[in-house]
């Protein structure tokens, strides 16, 4: 236990996109605050913000940080970085050398209007399209779309008699599945081969996990005929590779979710 408080601050990945795994966020601020412990809980949201739900308020969150890519549904380019009080006024006494990235000088230039430095002006217009689309679907909307589509990854990934990274369902992902291959089953060929016989870009795996998973994207401006043609282009890659499963088995279960838990089309919701 860190009696004397040497921990200033607590890091925690959201949704882990390599393995397809969401975290708790607020039973990280709950074991904090069971503890009396004062450090800053900081939190990488990159994959998760705008897509599930996360309350930095109500979970006392210090620091959170996304990016444009993914639930914001913009290209590269853009990091969005949400600071508590607390974490403003730990910056103003830490002794860390800083430059670019200074909170006083980005908050002077933003009471302006401006930017310290250069921004992605092009990013920016973007954004505010797809702000204007997050606020007429709803944030309750998008979170509950992004979990059926998922629902939707995982029926599939059942009937094709594959298992998640993730192994219990508190920890699986709404916006990205990734997907354990069989053994003697290499996934990097599994990427490949989508990709060049399908055109299909299908991510693979990192670090631990790479040859192990291959991984499918669920998330931003997605309807249920996008998360189709994915499936049945892993599907079509996976029996080429030599895995047993039925022809159509993933494609139809997914189908029959999404039958049986219609909503109304993107769209129309947006």
């Amino acid at each position: 236990a860190d009696k004397a408080h040497r921990i200033k601050a607590v890091f925690c990945t959201q949704n882990e996109t390599a393995t397809g795994v969401t975290s708790d966020v607020a039973g990280c601020r709950a074991a904090l605050d069971a503890t009396n412990h004062p450090a800053l809980l900081f939190v990488d949201g990159v994959s998760s913000i705008g897509s599930i739900d996360f309350r930095q308020e109500e979970w006392r969150v210090d620091c959170a940080v996304s990016g444009s890519q993914k639930g914001f549904m913009l290209p590269a380019g853009l990091g969005f970085l949400s600071v508590s009080k607390k974490a403003l006024a730990a910056s103003r006494v830490a002794t860390h050398r800083r430059c670019y990235f200074s909170f006083e000088d980005m908050i002077r230039a933003n009471d302006t209007g401006y930017f310290p430095y250069t921004p992605a002006t092009q990013l920016l217009r973007g954004l505010r399209a797809s702000l204007d689309l997050i606020a007429e679907e709803g944030l309750e909307n998008i979170f509950a779309r992004h979990h059926r589509l998922a629902e939707g990854v995982r029926k599939a990934v059942d009937a094709w008699g594959l298992k998640l990274c993730a192994k219990a369902p508190q920890w699986h992902s709404d916006t990205v599945s990734a997907i354990l291959v069989p053994e003697g089953i290499d996934s990097a060929e599994i990427v490949k081969r989508a990709y060049r016989t399908y055109q299909t870009s299908l991510g693979g795996g990192l670090n631990k996990v790479a040859g192990k998973v291959f991984r499918i994207g669920h998330l931003g401006w997605l309807n249920e005929v996008m998360v189709l043609a994915s499936l049945s282009a892993a599907e079509l890659t996976l029996l080429d590779c030599g895995v047993e499963l039925a022809p159509g088995s993933g494609v139809g279960a997914a189908i029959e979710h999404f039958r049986r838990t219609a909503a109304m089309p993107v769209a129309e919701a947006a």
